[in-house]
């Protein structure tokens, strides 16, 4: 009779640790279609920003000789962009881009015949509307990441999530310069 009871015990201990990594790996599967989901639909906007630039840098050569370097840069950074094969570099260049398009337009104001053209204050609202829809999304992304990384390390999860090979999840950033106050000014 004690062997019978024992064995139930066991049983039902072994099914217990089962449904329990079961379901740990059920929600950790969740999490990262859920990351990849929100990526998705900030992706179709970055690839938008992205198919802008170009225009973008053809505008602007006609005005800024002075500024190759970061109409270059901001050509590199398409081009990085659209040969990023994983979700992760292609945010670490969406960040990038975002901080290279803030220094464009600050550095583009010194120049009065580029903005006051109109094929250049076109481009420019379509790109900042694009980067106000990267800024709406950008909280979810950043969300979904948060759980994700939060579940892939805590304890017992992150025994399971390093044999399953699950990695950390790259946010997308607010730089410092975007949370700088600057002061108006007369």
């Amino acid at each position: 009779m004690n062997n019978i009871v024992a064995v139930v015990i066991a049983i039902f201990l072994v099914i217990s640790i089962l449904a329990f990594l079961v379901n740990l790996s059920n929600k950790m599967v969740m999490l990262k279609f859920n990351v990849e989901k929100a990526y998705s639909n900030i992706d179709v906007i970055l690839k938008q920003r992205a198919d802008e630039l170009p225009n973008l840098v053809i505008v602007a050569k006609q005005f800024m000789n002075y500024e190759k370097d970061l109409l270059i840069h901001l050509t590199e950074l398409r081009t990085s962009y659209f040969e990023a094969d994983k979700a992760d570099l292609k945010t670490k260049v969406a960040n990038e881009t975002s901080r290279t398009l803030r220094s464009f337009f600050a550095v583009s104001e010194n120049y009065p015949n580029l903005i006051s053209n109109n094929n250049f204050l076109e481009l420019q609202r379509r790109i900042s509307e694009l980067e106000n829809k990267i800024a709406d999304r950008r909280e979810f992304f950043n969300d979904s990441v948060n759980l994700y990384n939060i579940e892939i390390h805590e304890f017992p999860n992150l025994l399971v999530a390093k044999t399953l090979g699950y990695k950390d999840k790259t946010m997308l950033e607010i730089s410092n310069s975007d949370k700088k106050y600057e002061s108006i000014k007369f």
